[in-house]
């Protein structure tokens, strides 16, 4: 197969179909891959995978049997004792593809421990040189790691941007262009609410740190 840059991975949580939809049809030459009840969501919706992955416990026989009429669609079947999660392997098979971008959608929902969990795959994502993000319909999760990180205010994600620390800390933080800003700051797990839904007021706003990884989450109610 012939390998992309971009990655969408159809996960087994809550999608709000509305927002998935015209996430996907804003995309072009990606790979997709449907993590195993990812495949009842492509059901419904008339979406074909590239891939499917999973053990398919929690998939329908009738979805099940539809897509494996699908010739086109290659497969990754798991033995249900398995160590990682259907959406870690299918973002293990995106990174084996020579994917650098994978974006995630159905990740979150009010397991919080699985949400817990896949937050986790943006920490896997940057140990493993790929960018990887989380979406719905109210936030957009991801992992700064580049020195310097530039956001436009016609181009974001809902109207408030948070940044919180992963690992314990970040170093020497600056926001320029934010309602708050900040210069040369150490950000710390105890004092990371001063840095929830913060605005940008200019029409771009740069995020700069010395030491982290940094987690930003752009969200709307």
């Amino acid at each position: 197969m012939e390998c992309k840059m971009e990655c969408v991975i159809i996960s087994g949580g809550n999608i709000s179909t509305d927002f998935a939809l015209d996430f996907l049809n804003r995309k072009t030459d990606v790979l997709l891959i449907a993590a195993d009840r990812g495949l009842e969501f492509c059901s419904r919706n008339g979406i074909l995978p590239d891939w499917a992955v999973g053990d398919f416990d929690s998939v329908s026989k009738a979805v099940l049997e539809e897509f494996e009429r699908q010739k086109k669609i290659k497969w990754k079947r798991l033995v249900p004792e398995k160590d990682d999660s259907d959406t870690q392997s299918a973002m293990n098979l995106a990174i084996e593809l020579g994917c650098e971008t994978i974006e995630i959608l159905g990740a979150t929902g009010s397991r919080l421990d699985h949400v817990l969990a896949n937050l986790g795959l943006l920490s896997y994502g940057e140990k493993n040189g790929v960018s990887v993000s989380i979406a719905d319909q109210n936030n957009y999760i991801c992992l700064l790691t580049h020195r310097e990180t530039i956001l436009e205010r016609e181009k974001q994600f809902g109207k408030y941007v948070s940044f919180f620390p992963v690992w314990g800390e970040v170093e020497g933080l600056t926001l320029r262009g934010f309602k708050y800003s900040l210069n040369k700051y150490h950000l710390t797990v105890f004092d990371s609410g001063l840095t929830v839904s913060n605005e940008i007021v200019d029409k771009r706003a740069s995020i700069e740190f010395e030491k982290g990884p940094l987690l930003m989450v752009m969200s709307r109610d």
